[in-house]
């Protein structure tokens, strides 16, 4: 069970509603949300695989671009500084 609070304008709305279609306020309401979660899913549905990870991308970067092309680079002075000692 659970209990919702509209603000007087969405009541009024329900109220209208229920009484014009003969229709019980829960069964909009369910009805509503069902149509609501219905869109979120097409929604996400018609996301690419980027759009849908987009937050995530780069989350945890090093702020670098270059690290693709110069890894091997890198690589190679860290060994020589580490044999320089």
């Amino acid at each position: 069970m659970i209990s919702v609070r509209l603000d007087n304008s969405i009541e009024k709305q329900l109220n209208f509603l229920s009484q014009e279609k003969e229709i019980p306020k829960s069964k909009i309401i369910k009805d509503a949300l069902l149509y609501y979660f219905e869109m979120l899913k097409k929604e996400n549905s018609q996301k690419t695989p980027y759009e849908l990870g987009s937050e995530l991308f780069g989350k945890y970067s090093s702020g670098r671009d270059d690290l693709s092309r110069s890894y091997k680079q890198k690589i190679k002075d860290k060994i020589h500084a580490k044999n320089a000692h």
